[in-house]
């Protein structure tokens, strides 16, 4: 499939320049990085930071606004931003109250953004962190889960930028992000490959007609390949597999999040999330939050996830439902 870019080494400053373009009246690009920050920061509550690779657009910089993140740190595709991207993006955002990195369960993210964090707190900046690890899929051939930071990374960015600027400390913050990671459980299954930027080459190989369970949002293979035989069976296996993960009883609240993978239609993620509805109605739970659409992708992968976020405060569904500007809430 033919792609509408022009160099593909020029993708990520040209992504970037287009963002702050376009949404030009909340958000900018601090020049010659991958830092896309709000236009005007708050000063009275703690700053909030996330990022990671490219090509999982929106992420992360559609979540840049009041009442989310402070600021997005993008590197290219599927590679973590600079160490010295993220400690520009905090020197950028941060505030007498502290700064908040959260960051995606993979070795090369972790890794810079703890760097990031070490420095910026030698030159006096008040910096901690969490990490999000919501992927409950296993290793092909063990048990093992692999615990990646997917999807579920958005649900977490809403949360806590929401509490954020309720006025929680650095510490409460960090507290309750590894709550709500606690909460969080996200598989993904794709349908097929997405192809690397300018090429038409798979990432990875999937015969036509199968699908792949427990997928990563950078083209890792899943642990299962079988046929796919319907939107239904697809919702009910996913949904089972979550639950599992939840001791749950009749009185359990999830917010759900349906998540396409870039090339996944709108048309398709409603008949996913119809089944969704009717299989979790069958099972005596109660959706309280949900939301569908393209969070979190794998450039033109097409494939669905599936978050669960068991909402064990009512404090977690009022911030899940506070306002924000960041566009691609």
């Amino acid at each position: 499939m033919t792609q509408i870019i022009n160099k593909p080494k020029d993708t990520v400053s040209q992504v970037l320049n287009g963002v702050a373009f376009i949404h030009q009246e909340k958000l900018v690009r601090i020049k010659d990085t991958g830092i896309i920050k709000k236009k005007n920061n708050e000063t009275d509550c703690v700053a909030l930071i996330s990022g990671g690779g490219s090509g999982h657009e929106p992420a992360h910089f559609g979540y840049v606004g009041s009442g989310m993140l402070s600021a997005s740190v993008s590197g290219p595709i599927f590679i973590p931003p600079k160490t010295s991207d993220i400690l520009e993006a905090i020197k950028q955002v941060a505030t007498p109250r502290g700064v908040l990195l959260i960051i995606k369960n993979f070795e090369a993210d972790v890794s810079n953004f703890l760097e990031a964090e070490k420095q910026a707190k030698m030159s006096g900046i008040l910096v901690d962190h969490v990490i999000v690890n919501d992927d409950c899929s296993i290793e092909e051939g063990s048990y093992k889960k692999r615990r990646r930071g997917v999807a579920g990374t958005i649900f977490v960015h809403k949360i806590l930028g929401a509490a954020a600027r309720d006025g929680l400390s650095l510490t409460e913050l960090k507290e309750l992000g590894e709550e709500v990671i606690l909460a969080t459980n996200t598989l993904g299954v794709a349908l097929e490959s997405g192809k690397t930027i300018g090429s038409e080459k798979a990432i990875f190989e999937l015969e036509k007609g199968q699908i792949s369970y427990g997928i990563g949002i950078h083209g890792e293979s899943g642990y299962r390949e079988e046929p796919f035989y319907s939107s239904e069976y697809l919702a009910n296996e996913l949904i089972n597999k979550l639950l599992i993960q939840y001791d749950h009883g009749h009185s359990t609240s999830f917010a759900v999040m349906i998540n396409g993978l870039g090339a996944t239609t709108i048309m398709e993620q409603y008949i996913f999330a119809n089944d969704v509805k009717r299989l979790l109605q069958l099972e005596d739970i109660e959706v309280v939050f949900q939301k569908s659409g393209n969070f979190m992708t794998s450039t033109n992968m097409a494939g669905i996830s599936l978050t669960f976020l068991e909402v064990k405060k009512e404090s977690w569904l009022n911030y899940l439902k506070e306002k924000t500007d960041a566009f691609a809430w």
